[in-house]
C-alpha cells in the first residue's frame, strides 16, 4: 500500500478543537487556510496582513483589483472594517446574520487595497457555519474567505479537491468533508439608502423587501 505524501497528510486535518487552533496559529502568523463555510471552502488569512494578502493572491493567481470577501463572528467587529453601517442594513443584520448574505460597507480608510480591490468598500458577512466562526473566534477577529479555488477553476468542494488545486502553497485545510456547491453568498450594496443587488445567491433578493426597505434590481 502505497503511503500518503507527507506534506498532504500535514495539511489536510480532519477539523477538531486542535485543529481550530493550528489554523488560528498559521492565520495570525501570515499563513493561508483553507475552511468551510455553509457555502463552499474559502481561503483564510488575516484582512489586516498586506503581506498575507499579497500571497493569497498569488496562490490564486487573483488580479488584484477584484476585492476580498471579510468573515467576522459578530456584528462587534464592523467597528474594525466599516466606516459606517447604512441605515437600510441594520434590520437585513438582525434578520440574515448568521447567514449567506455579504453586504458592501464603506472601507475604514486603513484596509488595504488588496483587500477592498481598491473601491473604498468592503464585502462583509457572518457565516452559519460553526468551523468558520469558531475559526473566526479563535484568531480574535476577521479573517478572508475568498473562494477555495485558483481564478477560472471551479470552487473546490471538498478538501482533497483543494489539495489538487493548490498542493503546498496553502498551509492547513480544515476538512469537514464535502460542500454541495451550491449557491454561493447573496451580495448586495446601497446607493442612497437603496438597497442594490451585486450577485445573485441563496437568499432570494426579493425576500428582502420583507425589511420594508427600498430594493433596485441590477
Amino acid at each position: 500500500m502505497k503511503r500518503p505524501e507527507r506534506s498532504k497528510v500535514d495539511r489536510i486535518q480532519v477539523v477538531s478543537a486542535a485543529a481550530l487552533a493550528k489554523a488560528a496559529a498559521l492565520i495570525a502568523a501570515g499563513g493561508i487556510v483553507a475552511l468551510p463555510t455553509e457555502t463552499s471552502y474559502g481561503l483564510a488569512v488575516d484582512p489586516f496582513n498586506e503581506q498575507a494578502l499579497r500571497r493569497l493572491f498569488a496562490v490564486k493567481q487573483r488580479s488584484r483589483h477584484k476585492p476580498v470577501l471579510v468573515l467576522i463572528d459578530g456584528t462587534e467587529w464592523l467597528r474594525q472594517l466599516a466606516a459606517a453601517i447604512p441605515a437600510c442594513y441594520r434590520p437585513l443584520l438582525a434578520t440574515y446574520w448568521p447567514g449567506p448574505l455579504t453586504m458592501i460597507f464603506p472601507a475604514v480608510p486603513l484596509l488595504s487595497p488588496w483587500l477592498t480591490g481598491a473601491t473604498a468598500t468592503v464585502g462583509i458577512r457572518v457565516s452559519s457555519d460553526p468551523v468558520a466562526n469558531g475559526v473566526c473566534r479563535a484568531v480574535g477577529g476577521p479573517i478572508t474567505a475568498t473562494s477555495a479555488n485558483i481564478s477560472g477553476m471551479e470552487p473546490a468542494r471538498s478538501a482533497e479537491q483543494i489539495y489538487h488545486q493548490f498542493g503546498d502553497t496553502i498551509d492547513l485545510i480544515l476538512d469537514d468533508g464535502e460542500r454541495n456547491g451550491g449557491k454561493c453568498s447573496t451580495v448586495i450594496t446601497q446607493e442612497g439608502g437603496e438597497l442594490r443587488l451585486i450577485r445573485a445567491g441563496r437568499i432570494d433578493f426579493s425576500l428582502l423587501t420583507a425589511t420594508g426597505m427600498p430594493i433596485h434590481g441590477n
